[in-house]
């Protein structure tokens, strides 16, 4: 079963029961949605509040409560991706895509559009529970499916970052020193600054440069590599 990568956090105070993140489901399938909420049983940390086939349903009603929404990419009434994620992250839920569809270029498109982390339906109930709890707490969840929709993005402006590179770009420009991005990637501190220098090279090449680790952050963030 496929893992999924997220920045650390801290697991869950002894009163999290008390209060449980809310959470909602955009689906069509029916069969998800109604286990769905008994597969969250054994998680009492979170709860289902609400589930829709469409995110104007769920807007419509209590799912407008949720932290976090779980959102297939591909609904039966032809909705488009990015302007679902973009309807939910307006109404200030954070978003992680669940879904069978792996075209890359929807992929990368909604995780720019500002969702939050990404997950194939083949992933197993505790890979989806930490993704939500990582969400949740503010931030980014991505599965190496993500990773290599990410690599494959094409579009102008948007440097081909390769797997590490997109590694060390993430936890560097997000606060992490050169030394603790390195041990994250499970790369030595030398490796990590070669990598480091060719994603300055390749956003320059792209037209957009980043020479210090503010530059960095922002170009993050304007491709989508965090849920910051």
């Amino acid at each position: 079963m496929a893992g999924v990568t997220a920045a650390p956090v801290s697991e869950p105070g002894p009163d999290a029961a008390l209060r449980p993140i809310p959470i909602a489901a955009v689906d069509d399938d029916r069969m998800l949605l109604d286990g769905l909420a008994s597969w969250l049983e054994a998680s009492p940390d979170l709860t289902l509040i609400a589930t829709a086939a469409t995110v104007g349903d769920l807007l419509a009603g209590p799912g407008r409560g949720a932290s976090v929404v779980l959102l297939d990419l591909r609904l039966r009434d032809g909705s488009d991706p990015t302007c679902n994620v973009r309807r939910l992250t307006a109404s200030g839920i954070r978003v992680l895509m669940v879904s069978v569809v792996d075209l890359h270029e929807h992929v990368a498109a909604a995780f720019q559009a500002g969702a939050d982390g990404y997950l194939t339906k083949d992933h197993d109930l505790a890979s989806l529970v930490s993704a939500v709890r990582t969400i949740a707490d503010g931030g980014t969840a991505f599965s190496p499916e993500l990773a290599f929709s990410l690599v494959r993005d094409r579009r102008p402006g948007r440097p081909l970052l390769s797997r590490q590179e997109i590694a060390i770009l993430t936890a560097y420009a997000s606060g992490m020193t050169l030394q603790s991005a390195a041990h994250r990637a499970g790369v030595k501190v030398g490796t990590a600054k070669e990598y480091l220098d060719r994603i300055k090279a390749k956003y320059s090449a792209a037209g957009r440069p980043a020479h210090t680790k503010l530059d960095l952050a922002r170009r993050m963030q304007e491709d989508g590599l965090t849920g910051g």
